[in-house]
């Protein structure tokens, strides 16, 4: 008889896990509260208008649909009984043999309640179409602001200068200079400012020196202001105060400075560490003897191997191999054969800062420049799921290229003086 398995969330170590498990020894249900997977390295380019929302999400129920032992179910796990081996959702219960939490994280605002309600966040291709409605929005309103409103409608401020700070920036900077001119003749875009604050001494502080130096040095040669060791300590809506003591006027704020695990109750206290995240053993099963048939997977999984003492960076690519990893270990267990503990080789570190700029570090190699550019886009294109998905990215990526333009400016919000139809 087949084992039952619930998967709590279907990014990339939810659906990598499901795609490495045997068929035949398991019956599989996959719960998420959205009914697609998003590819999230691309969410800043949705929400700087370079490609669409489609071409970065993918249906759950699409990507498995030639698979017979997968059931689906769109709904929010409220908390775990792994006495019963029951969850309870906002749907129902289910019954588990095994069950795998790939909840991933959430922003971190570290207590700033303030700073939550006005800011924005890029966690989501909902948070990215959001910010694309806001930012297009804000030129509509400034053609016809006075000059006391146009103060804090021209200041962007993105804050965490993390690889997706620095990608946004950069992007916002480029279509600052090439593409919203074109749009806004009567805006004087000398004066629409880009600040990135960031906490540590650097950009990419968790790269390369060169990495570091690279990327501050194209972002302030785009006309990026940065910011450095300076913390934001609250956002009221119009004023962003710093721990510098001082403020800045803006309509707009992205925080992109930190991330805390997604909670479910039911868990054990001490099931938790550092950052909100579960401890797990070195094959991702949860520690405690009462919740061996529990197991997590991804951001929200904290591992101390001799490697990485502290757990494993919050990267797409663990997520993966921990997937891989423990989709086999469970094939095994079910076949009597030996399990593997998991080990992340990391083959590098990159981020673009914008056309023809990047930085990549591998282990053997740092590159900067056109061909870390090349290189970045190609293992992007690589991770997207789908062969139509991919042509759709690279077709928008090379026109934009050649001709500096994407003409995906929309903003799809409802008007509110628009009547509702009437029934």
């Amino acid at each position: 008889m087949k084992k039952k398995i619930i998967i709590i969330g279907g990014g990339f170590a939810g659906i990598q896990f499901i795609k490495n498990l045997n068929e035949k020894l398991f019956d599989v249900l996959l719960i998420d509260k959205i009914n697609h997977h998003q590819f999230q390295p691309l969410f800043y380019q949705v929400a700087t208008s370079q490609i669409e929302p489609s071409s970065i999400s993918f249906p759950l129920r699409n990507i498995f649909k030639n698979n017979k032992n997968i059931e689906i179910r769109l709904a929010e796990v409220l908390s775990i009984n792994n006495e019963t081996k029951n969850i309870n959702t906002s749907i129902g219960d289910f019954k588990y043999d095994y069950l795998v939490i790939a909840i991933g994280c959430k922003t971190n605002f570290f207590g700033n309640e303030t700073i939550a309600s006005n800011a924005f966040t890029l966690k989501s291709t909902y948070d990215a179409i959001l910010i694309r409605n806001h930012i297009l929005q804000t030129f509509e309103n400034i053609i016809s602001a006075t000059e006391e409103q146009k103060e804090a409608l021209l200041n962007l401020v993105i804050v965490g200068a993390g690889p997706t700070g620095v990608e946004l920036a950069g992007a916002f900077a480029e279509i600052k200079k090439n593409i919203l001119p074109k749009d806004y003749p009567n805006i004087d875009f000398s004066k629409f400012n880009i600040t990135l604050v960031e906490g540590s001494k650097h950009t990419l502080n968790n790269m390369s020196n060169k990495a570091k130096i690279t990327s501050q040095k194209y972002l302030e040669q785009m006309g990026i202001h940065i910011i450095t060791e300076t913390y934001v300590q609250n956002y009221d809506g119009t004023i962003l105060t710093l721990s510098n003591n001082n403020s800045i006027k803006t309509k707009t704020v992205i925080w992109a400075a930190g991330v805390t695990g997604n909670n479910i109750a039911g868990l054990p206290e001490q099931c938790y560490t550092t950052g909100n995240r579960i401890r797990v053993n070195r094959t991702n099963q949860l520690e405690l003897k009462q919740c061996e048939n529990i197991f997590a997977i991804g951001d929200i999984a904290f591992m101390e191997t001799p490697k990485y003492p502290k757990g494993h960076p919050q990267v797409a690519n663990v997520a993966i191999n921990q997937a891989k990893c423990l989709a086999n270990n469970l094939n095994s267990i079910i076949l009597n054969q030996p399990t593997k503990i998991f080990e992340y080789n990391d083959l590098g570190s990159m981020a673009t800062i914008g056309t023809n700029k990047a930085v990549v570090d591998f282990s053997f190699i740092k590159i900067k420049g056109y061909f870390a550019w090349l290189i970045w886009m190609f293992l992007h294109l690589m991770l997207i799921l789908s062969v139509k998905n991919k042509l759709i990215i690279f077709i928008n990526w090379a026109w934009a290229y050649i001709t500096k333009d994407t003409s995906l400016r929309l903003i799809l919000t409802q008007n509110k003086n628009t009547p509702k139809k009437q029934h």
